[in-house]
């Protein structure tokens, strides 16, 4: 699991190299993220299962106790007071494995990104005004 040296293409490989139970608990995971965020592209990233939209929207991985979510710092950020029950650091909760997926909190965190990073793509995309010739 972690650490591991094995390199991954897909999502759907990453998946499977791990136990039924944790597979289990990624295929949700995914299915959460993929609802609530459907125009996003998979791929995996920093070894990761990672969707993007505009950027990086948001990242997960297993782990030997948890499920990692890293959904950037502005995602733990905004759901600081919902996800006080879970270790979380600057960009990353941790989901005990133990534990049942929160997935209507994952929901919100990642359609709550998805709004940031159309956001920041709207702003990219704006022409700048030209000024007008000098006289």
């Amino acid at each position: 699991m972690e650490n591991s040296p094995a390199r991954f293409d897909t999502i759907d490989e990453y998946i499977a190299a791990f136990p039924e139970a944790v597979r289990q608990a990624l295929q949700e995971l995914r299915q959460t993220i993929r609802a609530a965020a459907p125009q996003a592209e998979e791929k995996i990233a920093y070894g990761m299962p990672t969707f993007t939209l505009h950027g990086n929207l948001i990242h997960f991985a297993a782990h030997k106790a948890h499920i990692g979510l890293y959904p950037t710092p502005s995602g733990v950020e905004a759901f600081q007071e919902a996800l006080a029950g879970y270790k979380n650091a600057k960009g990353s909760v941790q989901f005990p494995l133990d534990q049942p997926l929160p997935l209507e909190l994952i929901r919100r965190i990642v359609e709550f990104r998805v709004q940031e990073n159309l956001k920041k793509a709207a702003l990219k995309a704006k022409p700048k005004k030209k000024s007008p010739p000098a006289p």
